[in-house]
């Protein structure tokens, strides 16, 4: 069982490894090679992790093996446009200027009811307002509306609006981020000085952010009843 259990853990912390090496996707963003991938990797480990008659070199060489193919293609595929679009392949035009691309629609395998299904999800229910709509390499359908249709942006009416500002957490989970606050400009005399203006102690926060121009937030803990 010793023997099993500390196998499980090797292999765990290897998948893990194995998936920060691929990159940060979600799993409905995997290109098909790291689908493909990310199935072949699960399945070799889980036959040393059950079997503890199975070395554990034969789950890990060919990990590190398909792992090694995956990294040579990203590398691949980012310098030489043919390997990219041969493992990835590319962009499909589903809809022009309003109207569906039947053809495309039919080599995608896509239903006109899941293209709809689609576009709704991205608030579009008139499908003439849309001038492109593009089924990405990973899946996802982009629609572009027509211009006349576009929401106005603050530089077209004319109006000044604030840059965004990235706020800094210096409190989360009741504990202070020494380095967050040093980060923010800020320092411990500052933070004192807004606890006592909110009326509570660190531990009892669960979460106090501010930006650069100094726009606070603050969660405090929920207490039991």
């Amino acid at each position: 069982m010793f023997i099993s259990y500390i196998r499980t853990i090797i292999l765990y912390v290897l998948l893990i490894a194995a998936v920060r090496l691929m990159g940060k996707r979600q799993l409905g963003e995997l290109e098909p090679t790291e689908f493909v991938v990310a199935i072949l990797i699960a399945d070799l480990a889980s036959v040393p992790m059950q079997d503890i008659g199975i070395p554990l070199f034969a789950g890990v060489i060919p990990i590190l093996t398909v792992l090694s193919i995956e990294l040579i293609f990203s590398v691949l595929s980012i310098r030489f446009r043919p390997v990219r679009k041969f493992l990835s392949g590319s962009p499909v035009m589903l809809m022009e200027n309003g109207q569906i691309l039947v053809q495309n629609l039919m080599e995608t395998r896509l239903t006109v009811d899941e293209l709809i299904q689609h576009l709704r999800a991205q608030g579009i229910l008139d499908l003439s307002t849309v001038q492109y709509a593009i089924m990405e390499v990973d899946g996802k359908i982009s629609a572009i509306l027509d211009p006349k249709y576009q929401p106005p942006t603050a530089q077209d009416l004319q109006v000044h609006v604030d840059a965004a500002e990235m706020p800094v957490a210096v409190i989360s989970d009741g504990v202070i981020l020494d380095e967050q606050l040093k980060a923010s400009g800020r320092n411990q005399a500052w933070l004192d000085k807004q606890l006592r203006h909110f009326g509570c102690k660190a531990q009892e926060v669960f979460l106090l952010t501010v930006t650069k121009s100094g726009k606070l937030y603050l969660c405090r803990q929920e207490v039991d009843a």
